[in-house]
């Protein structure tokens, strides 16, 4: 472990008892401490998802109790406590080491507005996954196609992640009634940045992708903005060109009519 690391992250004013509370001050002796009854309970839980010790993952649960609820009770948390499974992600899959976990207004962190879509792509991008529990593994692609998309990977902070949308530690199936994102739900979600959106306007925010008429649209715009720019670009050095001719290489009429003078005299 990266000692200075560790120090300028946001759990460098702990110990590491105080994740690892089966040991004692002497990380040598046998790890026999009692654990906290919440830890203990969540580490039951998650435990096959632990890959080292289930108490130290679980031990987020001590500052961060509600959160770790919610995570959970979201389709990511069922996937391990209900379902018996490990696809779904915890803590460390989003967030990082815990050694080394900075702010998320730190661009660094993966859950930072501008990575967290990058992030959520490692398992949703996943065609191994994708095939296994019937999602579409080009979600971010048509995201990034996506008028939302595009304005994110033009730099505005204002534009919509994956999380503006999903939720964050809380995130639901598609077909979860409470989903942000499931049927009429959307139109409240979308809403919050959205103003009077209705029925109509949220069917058209979707990560299917865009049919032949859009598309098409689409590529004869863009076609019909390089013509004109470089039409504009053709016309401009034609002119320079034409300056260039006219300053250097061709004589006024003053100087035609002056030399016409000299030879009549």
């Amino acid at each position: 472990m990266d000692a200075e690391r560790f120090q300028d992250s946001v759990h460098g004013f702990l110990s590491c008892t105080q994740c690892h509370e089966r040991f004692g001050e002497n990380p040598h002796t046998t790890p026999a401490n009692p654990v906290s009854a919440g830890v203990e309970r969540i580490a039951r839980e998650i435990s096959r998802k632990a890959k080292v010790s289930a108490v130290a993952l679980a031990s987020c649960y001590k500052c961060h109790a509600e959160i770790y609820t919610q995570v959970l009770d979201s389709v990511h948390g069922k996937n391990i406590v209900e379902d018996g499974r490990t696809d779904g992600p915890l803590c460390l899959d989003c967030h990082g080491s815990p050694h080394y976990i900075t702010p998320v207004s730190d661009r660094a962190s993966p859950v930072n507005k501008w990575k967290v879509v990058r992030t959520c792509d490692k398992c949703h991008g996943n065609e191994t996954l994708a095939k296994k529990y019937g999602i579409e593994p080009d979600v971010r692609e048509t995201y990034l196609d996506s008028f939302h998309g595009q304005k994110h990977t033009l730099g505005l902070k204002k534009a919509p992640t994956c999380i503006s949308c999903h939720g964050y530690h809380d995130v639901k199936s598609k077909n979860d009634p409470t989903s942000p994102v499931f049927g009429t739900n959307k139109i409240r979600t979308c809403g919050k940045c959205h103003k009077g959106a209705n029925k109509k306007f949220v069917s058209a925010i979707t990560h299917k992708e865009a049919g032949p008429i859009p598309r098409y649209a689409e590529k004869g715009l863009i076609l019909l903005t390089m013509s004109v720019i470089a039409f504009t670009v053709i016309h401009v050095l034609l002119e320079a060109f034409s300056d260039i001719r006219d300053t250097f290489f061709r004589k006024t009429k003053e100087e035609e009519h002056e030399e016409s003078e000299e030879q009549v005299s």
